[in-house]
């Protein structure tokens, strides 16, 4: 009697057991690391200025006394350029330890020193650059410019099952994924690592990319893999991570459930041999 007994408690306890202890085949990242060697990666995409963006434009050249009138302090650009110059506290900060930022107005310009309204949405910093000093010689402004343009604001938001999830500051031009997750402190042990969901506005239309992390190829591929400015990743949490929002349905891990079982089949066990 004892030994059927005991043999039906192994039968109960060891599917369970077997239930909880069990490793997630869908928990490694690149698990197709090898497999991927070679392949062509999805074309890195620059980050072109949009309307309320904001960037630090700085002219230098080999006549300093030249390149003054271009290189803005606050009460300067206050006076000169109003509302298109705003101080801000991110990178590039000025002498006066304040950086001076262009922000893009809602037609995609900047009002410059001197060159008036630039129109600047859809290039990318090195584009702008480049223009602004064909600009400064062609109206022999200044003949040597060095026309150096930095992103203040740009970033994207990073949420869901991350270490830190908020706004992640974008700091070069190629931006991927995986450095936006890198910087939110990687995925918590909870997060879904086969449906990361990448949200972006393309042209006024919303548009949603789905990424698997474990797969290398699925993310080389991905339109999503690098990333845009106010771009929205979102980590979905696992089956675990969503049995905890619910009192009694992570009872597999909780110890106590445990206990009561045990509990429960020695009372059964004793009750049988009398």
């Amino acid at each position: 009697m004892k030994s059927k007994i005991w043999k039906y408690g192994l039968c109960v306890l060891l599917p369970i057991g077997l239930a909880a202890c069990t490793v997630p085949a869908n928990f490694t990242y690149f698990q197709d690391a090898e497999a991927v060697w070679g392949m062509v990666v999805q074309e890195e995409q620059p980050f072109r200025l949009r309307p309320e963006d904001k960037i630090n434009i700085v002219v230098s050249s080999s006549d300093p006394l030249l390149t003054e009138q271009f290189t803005l302090s606050v009460a300067s650009a206050s006076r000169t350029l109003g509302a298109s110059v705003r101080p801000v506290t991110e990178a590039g900060m000025s002498s006066s330890g304040q950086l001076l930022a262009y922000t893009v107005d809602e037609q995609g310009d900047i009002q410059f020193p001197v060159l008036g309204k630039v129109a600047v949405s859809g290039k990318t910093r090195s584009e702008v650059a480049a223009y602004i000093a064909r600009r400064l010689v062609e109206r022999e402004l200044v003949l040597d410019p060095v026309v150096t343009v930095e992103y203040v604001n740009l970033g994207v938001n990073v949420l869901g099952e991350v270490v830190r999830p908020g706004r992640v500051a974008i700091t070069k031009d190629h931006f991927t994924v995986l450095d936006a997750i890198a910087a939110a402190g990687d995925l918590t042990v909870n997060g879904l690592r086969t449906n990361v969901m990448v949200c972006r506005q393309v042209d006024g239309e919303d548009r949603t990319y789905f990424l698997d992390l474990c797969s290398r190829q699925d993310l080389l591929t991905s339109p999503a893999y690098y990333l845009q400015q106010n771009d929205v990743v979102y980590v979905s949490p696992n089956n675990k991570r969503m049995r905890d929002a619910n009192a009694t349905g992570n009872a597999l891990s909780n110890p106590s459930f445990w206990i009561s079982v045990v509990s429960l089949l020695t009372t059964i066990t004793a009750l049988l041999v009398r």
